[in-house]
């Protein structure tokens, strides 16, 4: 299974309230479709996702002469929360933003039972700091590169805190429809790094960039460093 990022995972969890034990030991019983643990993934990637989107959205009106927001937002990550939608309907689970093409209505609305709370917090907290200049924007670009590879990779720390195992996205599935979109995420998700550190660096000196989520020998190797 490809991915460049190798946390070490130390975390255990006792209790998980309804789970089944399987999902406990971090196991997946025999059967057909998403356990429990993979669905609430797939839902919350379908959000973050969108995440992305609105805040890259926010910043090319914010700052339209920086080309690479409007660029990543319209393309690549358009084309994400729209793949992890169809693959909410694969495995017949229910859309937590079935209005998310509503444009410009959409930006920043999150509707979601589980996880909408946290991606509207997420939104005021990334395009408000972005608002601080141009620069800061591009590091909120970077930053959310990085939390989504962690965040697909491995787990989101809001659904550990909520009591489901780490891992709980990659490393946890062997559902091959969802090791190949996730794996695919990943990778667009190196590339839009590269692209905002490109950016940074233009302004700070090429070599400079320090990591803001994963660790700098991570970013490093993303980078080929």
């Amino acid at each position: 299974m490809k991915t460049l990022i190798t946390l070490t995972l130390t975390a255990a969890i006792s209790s998980l309230g309804g789970f089944a034990s399987d999902a406990l030991a971090g196991k997946k019983p025999a059967r057909t479709g998403l356990d429990a643990v993979e669905a609430s993934h797939l839902t919350f990637m379908r959000e973050e996702e969108k995440l992305a989107r609105d805040v890259y959205l926010t910043l090319a009106g914010l700052y339209p002469d920086q080309g690479v927001f409007d660029r990543i937002a319209t393309t690549s990550e358009q084309t994400h929360t729209d793949t992890m939608r169809d693959k909410l309907a694969l495995y017949n689970l229910p859309d937590p933003n079935p209005t998310t093409n509503d444009l410009p209505a959409s930006i920043g609305v999150f509707t979601g039972v589980e996880w909408g709370w946290y991606f509207t917090e997420k939104f005021e907290a990334l395009t408000s700091k972005a608002r601080k200049s141009e620069l800061d924007a591009l590091y909120v670009g970077a930053f959310i590169e990085e939390l989504d590879m962690h965040d697909i990779a491995i787990c989101p720390d809001v659904m550990v805190k909520a009591g489901y195992p780490q891992p709980c996205g990659l490393e946890y599935t062997d559902e091959s429809g969802l090791i190949n979109a996730y794996n695919s995420l990943i990778d667009g998700s190196e590339n839009h790094l590269r692209a905002y550190v490109g950016q940074i660096e233009a302004v700070i000196g090429v070599g400079n960039y320090v990591a803001q989520y994963l660790t700098q020998a991570e970013v490093d190797a993303i980078l080929g460093r």
